[in-house]
């Protein structure tokens, strides 16, 4: 008998998903659980995570903050999620990252795929044998001062997956 879902979501996805988390070998959020611990029973806690997130039922958990020192001096609070909702956010990111991938500026490198640090220095480089100047910037504390309704809203004008803004709103 086949199970009727909500959302069109996956295994596959999801398991590639955990694979992807496993690689960057992140530490444990709240739970203490360990992307080792989740493997001890990786088939039933993958068939629960996408049975939650396919019948619409998946929440976060909170997150686990650690301070980490900055440059300049001071700290700043990092937000560690659990093994089992980086493995939830990187299902999203996976349906998500195709519909806006194709938007982003040519020029623009940070958090894309395929792009990196050193293809960015590369291509200044170039230019800078072009040019008698260069321009940079950074958006400090973006995180901190963006408008999230805003984001919100371009969110949804480019997700296909009616979960995806589900779950990037939880």
């Amino acid at each position: 008998m086949e199970e009727t879902k909500s959302f069109t979501i996956s295994k596959e996805a999801v398991f590639e998903a955990y694979k992807r988390v496993k690689a960057n070998k992140g530490t444990y959020g709240i739970d203490e659980q360990s992307i080792t611990d989740f493997e001890k029973d990786l088939e039933n806690n993958l068939y629960k995570l996408w049975n939650r997130m396919s019948s619409g039922t998946y929440f976060p958990k909170p997150v686990r903050a650690v301070e980490i020192p900055k440059k300049n001096g001071g700290t700043r609070i990092l937000g560690i999620p659990t093994v089992e909702d980086r493995i939830a956010q990187m299902t999203a990111k996976i349906y998500f990252e195709p519909c806006v991938e194709p938007i982003f500026y040519e020029n623009s490198y940070g958090y894309r795929p395929n792009k990196s640090m050193k293809q960015a220095l590369g291509v200044t480089r170039e230019r800078c044998w072009r040019r008698n100047f260069v321009l940079e910037f950074d958006i400090k504390g973006l995180f901190d001062n963006i408008r999230h309704d805003h984001l919100l809203e371009m969110v949804k004008m480019h997700a296909k997956a009616h979960w995806v803004i589900l779950y990037i709103e939880r």
